[in-house]
């Protein structure tokens, strides 16, 4: 389908969209959006950047306009989505889509007062979109009936297991009633994610856009094998012998996205960090600086990226390549959006080269390697033969026994036991480690019985 009118939407949605400068349906939007209307069910495999927002969003909002029950709003569809940067986009998309329709709608997350958004839903709302841990305080507060969903929407759900989600999708879905239209996108597709499909979807349509195949199309690639103490010199060189304008950097760590954020600023490139450490009045500051252009670089931890969806993104930069080979795709796929090139860089030290494997693994070849630099490090490069996954140290396994007659004569503190928090002090779980435009709209989990505090703070 070459257009949006073929695709069967309303007078008032196709105004929406125009005004917008979409011209063309997006693959994600042609598939989805007939399907949806109809009232199938849809199980899509897309990435973020691809439009997927506006292929639920404005079927959605197709059939709720057709007829609005009599007496006080409640809620009609939910949209679910794992952090409060995804959460606040897909509303304003919503906000958007909607400019002509008369449908109330909200977006619900943790990190803030909780009050207007009671006040909101007390007033009546069609749609809520949520994140999951607010979303159930509120249900439990007796502020949110979920009895009367239409539609239901489960956003980036490999992201929703990754973050520990699943048992919060579960009690949802037990309090939605049985005869609705259910949605579901991720990113990837393991067997994890098709197995939830499977326990609530019913004869869906399959949509798959291949995230493999958007990367490989219009992004250049380069690996750089440097030692870890040799990666901030080379990021500094990059970004300004390139004259990087918007480019995002992504760490392993929120010590080590702030530490960066320092070093860049000392060196003179402005810079600010984004991850569940964050305030999220802080996080949205810095999204808006780097979309506005005041703030040249983003640097953003994994869990925090997945709200961002900026354009004119031109340089990637992996300084900390992903344990995750997925988590790869995700991070590249920030650039060459909206037909535009993109660059992407990844910094291997001599620690993630089984993580490097396992990333060309999962993409289908290897990628280009930059060996012309002044730091570069044979020793990172990858063994012939070598398996996926972390390196393997040579650290003794068992440790020397400590001397009980060193030990100092205080007495034993006992260590807290507090029922009431899963976390250590570590901030640790016990239970486990943590022309116009096209339509483009702006891991794996093995056992997620315990959430790291940087997981929880995206609520």
């Amino acid at each position: 389908m070459d257009d949006f009118e073929s695709l069967g939407l309303s007078d008032e949605l196709l105004r929406a969209v125009k005004a917008e400068g979409y011209t063309t349906p997006t693959p994600v939007q042609a598939l989805s959006i007939p399907p949806l209307l109809d009232g199938r069910d849809v199980l899509g495999v897309a990435q973020t950047g691809t439009g997927k927002t506006a292929a639920f969003a404005l079927p959605v909002l197709q059939v709720m306009s057709r007829s609005r029950p009599q007496g006080k709003r409640y809620i009609r569809a939910l949209v679910l989505s794992p952090t409060r940067e995804l959460a606040a986009q897909i509303d304003e998309r919503f906000s958007v889509y909607s400019e002509h329709l008369d449908i109330r709608h909200k977006v619900i997350f943790g990190g803030v007062k909780q009050n207007p958004q009671v006040r909101a839903l007390e007033k009546g709302l069609d749609i809520l979109v949520a994140t999951p841990g607010r979303l159930l305080d509120l249900i439990g507060q007796g502020f949110i009936d979920l009895g009367r969903v239409e539609f239901f929407v489960l956003d980036e759900a490999d992201q929703m297991l990754d973050m520990g989600f699943i048992r919060d999708i579960r009690k949802v879905l037990k309090l939605l009633p049985k005869r609705r239209q259910n949605l579901l996108f991720s990113a990837t597709m393991p067997k994890s994610i098709a197995e939830l499909a499977e326990s609530f979807l019913r004869d869906a349509i399959m949509v798959d856009v291949s995230p493999e195949e958007i990367t490989v199309e219009r992004i250049e690639q380069k690996i750089m094998f440097v030692r870890k103490a040799d990666k901030r010199r080379i990021l500094v060189k990059i970004i300004k012998g390139e004259k990087v304008e918007k480019g995002i950097v992504f760490t392993r760590t929120k010590h080590g996205a702030n530490r960066l954020v320092k070093q860049l600023d000392q060196s003179g490139i402005n810079a600010a960090a984004i991850h569940g450490n964050k305030s999220q009045s802080a996080r949205t500051k810095a999204l808006a600086s780097f979309k506005a252009g005041h703030t040249r670089i983003l640097v953003a931890t994994d869990i925090a990226s997945r709200g961002i969806d900026v354009d004119g993104i031109t340089h990637v930069f992996n300084y900390d390549l992903p344990n995750e080979p997925e988590s790869y795709v995700h991070r590249i796929g920030r650039t060459a959006r909206a037909g535009k090139s993109g660059i992407a860089y990844g910094f291997c030290d001599e620690s993630e080269s089984g993580y490097l494997v396992g990333i060309q693994n999962l993409i289908g070849f290897e990628i280009n390697v930059d060996d012309e630099h002044e730091w570069h490090f044979h020793g990172a490069v990858p063994k012939p033969g070598q398996k996926a996954g972390k390196i393997k140290t040579n650290k003794p396994q068992n440790k020397p026994k400590r001397n009980h007659q060193n030990r100092s004569n205080k007495p034993k503190q006992k260590r807290r036991n507090n029922h009431n928090s899963r976390e250590s002090s570590s901030g640790r779980s016990r239970s486990g480690s943590g022309g116009g435009r096209s339509g483009n709209d702006g891991g794996r989990s093995r056992n997620n019985r315990g959430r790291s505090r940087n997981q929880r703070n995206n609520r």
